[in-house]
């Protein structure tokens, strides 16, 4: 068992919240964090995406209201998002902790995430702890990423570029990047992300709940901060 491993072992985990802007890697931690803890990453867009490919899952009157409005193209709302967690927060695996990804991600929803904890006996609060990386890193993550059509793999023009510009190393085909990996998109994310769940920061901060670690270090290191973090949260 390595170092960080043994950490994860001796702290309840119980619910942790990533935060951070986009681009910074929750996705990765939340994985990693969760494979050493042996407690669920519970992603809200993991729940919406079940929906299309569960119709168990979409048979429920929840999870029906939410599936009608995504096919609609319409927003799911907050009480349907918190009704598809809360339900998703009673499943037996959740008991030792999870790791929440994307939620909650507007005060209302922390608010309502506190109550809801609270209002179960002997259940931990949620702890946050916040991946920091600077703007001009994470437009640079953003912007340069590509991905070969052919095998998927995934490359970055600044940080990991392919040996031959714009075209994949294993099979040579030219690499395309996402409509929505652009300076512009990425701005208004970010904007969204400061207006939205900055807040959720200052929560959990003043609560004496909140703890940020250096994401710019690579993953593994980034993962130690955030076991050091919790374990220091749950002190």
């Amino acid at each position: 068992m390595d170092i960080e491993a043994a950490s994860a072992t001796v702290v309840i985990p119980g619910p942790i919240l990533l935060l951070g802007a986009p681009g910074v890697g929750k996705g990765t931690q939340a994985k990693e964090l969760a494979s050493q803890w042996a407690i669920p990453h519970i992603s809200t867009g993991d729940i919406l995406r079940a929906l299309r490919s569960d119709p168990a899952k979409a048979a429920t009157t929840v999870g029906a209201q939410a599936k009608a409005l995504m096919d609609a193209g319409k927003l799911v709302s907050d009480e349907l998002v918190q009704e598809l967690v809360a339900t998703r927060l009673k499943e037996p695996d959740t008991v030792r902790g999870y790791i929440l990804d994307g939620f909650p991600r507007t005060i209302g929803q922390a608010k309502w995430l506190d109550q809801t904890l609270a209002a179960v006996a002997e259940s931990l609060p949620v702890v946050a702890v916040s991946i920091q990386v600077g703007y001009t890193e994470l437009l640079r993550r953003i912007t340069g990423r590509r991905t070969c059509p052919v095998c998927g793999s995934i490359y970055n023009t600044y940080l990991q570029p392919p040996k031959v510009a714009e075209h994949c190393d294993l099979d040579g085909a030219l690499l395309i990047r996402r409509p929505d990996d652009t300076e512009a998109v990425f701005a208004e994310r970010m904007r969204a992300y400061e207006n939205l769940t900055e807040p959720v920061v200052e929560h959990y901060r003043a609560m004496g709940r909140f703890g940020q670690v250096d994401g710019a270090r690579p993953i593994g290191d980034v993962t130690a901060g955030i076991l050091a973090a919790v374990k220091r949260l749950r002190g």
